[in-house]
């Protein structure tokens, strides 16, 4: 983990801090709902199957476009600069897709979603490194635990009003998050630890941020490291219900298949800080990394469908508290490493149910999910080397 310095003004930071649970949590709920009305959105377009995978690739190449720039203009202006404009077009973006009736609309408007969501995730998360420095403790498995939330309380409001039409759902939705984001701008600018004093001089060409207080390869390692957890998030997402009902199980349990796995990562994230605290962030991502990988190891492997939901719950309880560590110790480099490791990881989450369909093709699914089980173990052997008390 990275050095976190001595504690400063209980009160302002308490303050911050608070401003950033509601970005994150509002990062999850507008994630939710745009993610859960996806099967709306494509009916209501006629779109086949490629379609609308190609306007989710422009989504997450928006994405990606919006972390790298992102990472510049924190380390330029400050975090504190992404969190009202970004979030303002974020909910913008929503409710202008809810209104996109062609294929042509809608991928401009997900390339905009995807870049205002790089530019929002690389502000939170450079701000919350700042944040906690200021603190003198551990708060970021908090703040992504009110993500979690967030996310469960969207996906649960979106399963109750199905009848309510998506692009009313994405217009109310849209509008709240970015009327919410105007209306915490007077306190964000007066907020005390958003942005460091590093933060106010732009890099020169003898200052590459990418790599400022660690070495190019150990933010690639904690890039590589972040991919692995999330592609087990992914897998989750995409695959642990398919895998449920391969079982046998009702299509009830199928479906509560993620939401068990989000449960327990939005658990192990609100409990996280405390451990962290206690026995250090290595110890903490270790010991969850094998948990994770022995428990969907087993799970996967048992055949039966009681334990392979009890397997995607270990893996989402194990790597609760890995990516917000791992984002902690790339806050040593800046925001511009920051948001390497976030573009790095996210290339897992939206490759690897992917490479985990290519795997399942040649083999089984149930040896193609033993994949994440690897990957968490390549966690547990590398979490001390990238993760040791700075």
């Amino acid at each position: 983990m990275t050095a976190i310095a001595a504690p400063r003004s209980a009160a302002a930071t308490t303050a911050d801090r608070r401003l950033l649970i509601a970005v994150f949590a509002a990062l999850g709920v507008v994630m939710a709902v745009w993610g859960a009305r996806m099967p709306a959105v494509q009916a209501a377009s006629a779109l086949g199957p490629g379609q609308l995978a190609l306007i989710l690739l422009a989504a997450a190449a928006g994405m990606v476009v919006g972390l790298r720039l992102g990472s510049r203009l924190a380390h330029t202006y400050g975090p504190s600069r992404l969190l009202v404009v970004p979030a303002v077009i974020f909910g913008a973006a929503l409710a202008l897709l809810g209104q996109c009736t062609n294929w042509p609309s809608l991928i401009a408007a997900a390339l905009v979603f995807g870049l205002a969501h790089g530019l929002l995730d690389v502000g939170a998360n450079s701000a919350a490194v700042n944040v906690q420095r200021a603190a003198g403790r551990s708060i970021m498995a908090g703040l992504h635990a009110s993500y979690s939330i967030g996310a469960l309380a969207g996906a649960a409001v979106t399963a109750l009003t199905t009848w309510l039409p998506h692009r009313t759902m994405f217009a109310l939705v849209g509008t709240l998050a970015a009327a919410a984001a105007l209306a915490v701008a007077p306190a964000i600018r007066k907020a005390s630890h958003l942005d460091d004093s590093a933060a106010s001089t732009p890099p020169t060409e003898h200052d590459n941020p990418s790599t400022s207080g660690r070495p190019r390869t150990a933010i690639w390692l904690l890039g590589a490291l972040a991919a692995a957890c999330l592609l087990g998030e992914g897998a989750a997402a995409d695959w642990s219900a398919v895998h449920l009902r391969g079982l046998g199980s009702a299509e009830s349990t199928a479906a509560a298949a993620y939401a068990a796995y989000s449960a327990a990562m939005a658990a192990g994230r609100l409990f996280g800080d405390r451990l962290i605290g206690r026995f250090g962030a290595a110890t903490v991502v270790r010991t969850g990394a094998v948990t994770a990988a022995l428990g969907l190891a087993v799970g996967v492997s048992s055949g039966t469908a009681a334990a392979a939901l009890l397997g995607w719950v270990a893996l989402g309880l194990g790597l609760s508290t890995a990516v917000p560590c791992l984002i902690t110790a790339a806050g040593a480099g800046g925001p511009h490493a920051v948001g390497t490791v976030a573009a790095v990881g996210y290339l897992g989450l939206l490759l690897g149910p992917a490479a985990i369909g290519a795997l399942a093709s040649v083999t089984s699914l149930s040896v193609a999910l033993l994949l994440p089980a690897v990957l968490a173990a390549f966690v547990a052997a590398l979490a001390h080397r990238t993760l040791e008390s700075r």
